[in-house]
């Protein structure tokens, strides 16, 4: 099981490691491994929410998930994304642009680094969409009773989550971003238009893609319930409706998938340019990592962990929810990757033993079968 499901991992990394080796000695070896590093400890949040919409899927889309979602993560979010940003905020061409990447590191650099204000707004705003709308949901288990269940009793109001959002990025706009330090030079510079617009379109993004996948997700829901009732006279006849419908499902969370992966990389590629400038060590060693976060999710699917562990998933969005903020802040302030990841990793780490105390119990109290019944419906 673990190595059908790390395999790739396993010898993406070797291979890899031997490219890194050959390309630019040991030092470049070093730089690729610290990068993968990175990578897992600042995304391991992430496998364990893309494992809660990726157990929807049947096993095609989750070796989709696997093969193309994974070309998109190197090539398009650790490549040719950063590329794209240089050429949107320098006002270049797209040949340009890669021949600066290519060439001059350090303006690369710089040019991704000034960039940063409207990445961090985008992703801070659209994590912040997820953590919020998970904690406004009213739902059978809780993890911090004391917190989730008032704000469930807010959340009835329907649109909290966007009024809630929207005041944040106010606040951010007008503290944070309106006295921002010039990268390599003296001075400040206001972004608050930049970060409102790009905040926006991060919450636009977010209603568009999730509320798409919804949409589709609810629709599949009501003609599997149809089909359980008796009603599979469409299908006997030939009519393709129901596979047609759970194929743009299927996509659509996909699509949302790819959103939120692209969301978590962004403090991950310019938390790489403390590591290195080179745009192919930098894609090589975050893209090694993201292939372990793919695997994790798989394996995490596969496994049934996150019915075995039902906090796990709200470790998960806290850890979200405190990356939106950090993301937010750091239009301004500088924080260390390294305290990025740890956050999410012990919000994790707790989630998962309170997990492990609850199945004891439930295990002590000789009620095991009920609370895993109780356990699989509550997710």
């Amino acid at each position: 099981m673990l190595l059908k499901t790390f395999g790739w991992s396993f010898a993406i990394t070797a291979a890899g490691l031997a490219l890194a080796g050959v390309l630019w000695g040991w030092q470049g070896l070093a730089v690729v491994a610290i990068l993968s590093v990175l990578e897992i400890s600042l995304s391991f949040d992430n496998a364990v929410i893309n494992a809660g919409i990726l157990r929807k899927m049947n096993p095609f889309w989750q070796k989709m998930f696997l093969t193309v979602g994974i070309l998109i993560a190197v090539f398009g979010m650790r490549l040719v994304f950063p590329v794209v940003i240089v050429a949107i905020t320098a006002k270049l061409g797209p040949i340009e642009a890669v021949k600066v990447a290519l060439q001059d590191h350090e303006r690369y650099e710089s040019l991704v680094t000034s960039a940063h204000p409207a990445i961090a707004a985008f992703g801070g705003m659209f994590l912040l969409m997820i953590f919020l709308d998970f904690i406004f949901e009213d739902r059978d288990i809780r993890w911090l009773e004391w917190l989730e269940k008032p704000l469930a009793r807010l959340g009835k109001l329907d649109t909290l989550s966007i009024v809630v959002s929207l005041v944040v990025l106010l606040i951010a706009a007008t503290t944070f971003a309106t006295a921002v330090p010039v990268h390599g030079g003296e001075g400040t510079v206001d972004k608050a238009s930049t970060v409102l617009l790009a905040g926006i379109a991060g919450l636009v993004t977010y209603l568009i893609v999730g509320g798409v996948s919804g949409f589709f997700e609810d629709r599949l829901e009501e003609a599997e319930d149809d089909e359980e009732e008796g009603a599979r006279t469409a299908k006997k006849s030939g009519n393709g409706a129901l596979v047609g419908l759970a194929g743009k499902a299927a996509f659509f969370m996909f699509l949302y998938l790819e959103v939120i992966d692209a969301s978590f990389s962004f403090d991950g590629v310019i938390g790489a340019f403390a590591i290195t400038n080179d745009i192919f060590e930098m894609a090589l060693g975050l893209g090694i990592g993201a292939m372990y976060i793919r695997s994790l999710t798989v394996f995490l699917v596969r496994k049934g962990t996150l019915d075995d562990y039902v906090y796990l998933e709200h470790g998960a969005h806290y850890a979200i929810g405190a990356l939106a903020v950090i993301l937010l802040v750091t239009i301004k302030h500088e924080i260390n990757e390294v305290i990025t990841g740890l956050i999410g990793v012990v919000l994790i780490g707790l989630a998962f033993w309170s997990s492990v105390v609850r199945n004891r119990r439930a295990m002590a109290s000789g009620d095991g079968s009920d609370s895993k019944a109780e356990v699989s419906s509550g997710v």
